[in-house]
């Protein structure tokens, strides 16, 4: 699929300096699509190197949360990180 800026938000925008800004996404589609190269692209002009996005992505109906962050950003081709999936029990 592709980035669609429905499940898009800004949890906190960097107003001045070197501070990254925090985004949320929500997305039907795999972290490996998410972290291809061109995929944020439709919001290069609001994405800045190192900018964190955290993803909620959903593959098969199984949720998975991942932490990404802008590794570069040029001529209006956004690519992001790997990412870090965050794991978590629930023992109950």
């Amino acid at each position: 699929m592709a980035y669609s800026s429905t499940g898009f938000a800004t949890i906190g925008a960097s107003k001045a300096g070197n501070a990254p800004s925090l985004y949320a996404y929500s997305t039907t589609d795999a972290i490996g699509d998410i972290n291809t190269s061109g995929y944020f692209n439709a919001i290069a002009s609001i994405l800045n190197v190192g900018d964190v996005i955290l993803v909620r992505s959903s593959t098969g109906g199984t949720q998975a949360l991942t932490l990404v962050y802008v590794a570069s950003n040029a001529s209006g081709v956004v690519d992001v990180t790997d990412g870090l999936t965050i794991t978590a029990t629930d023992t109950d």
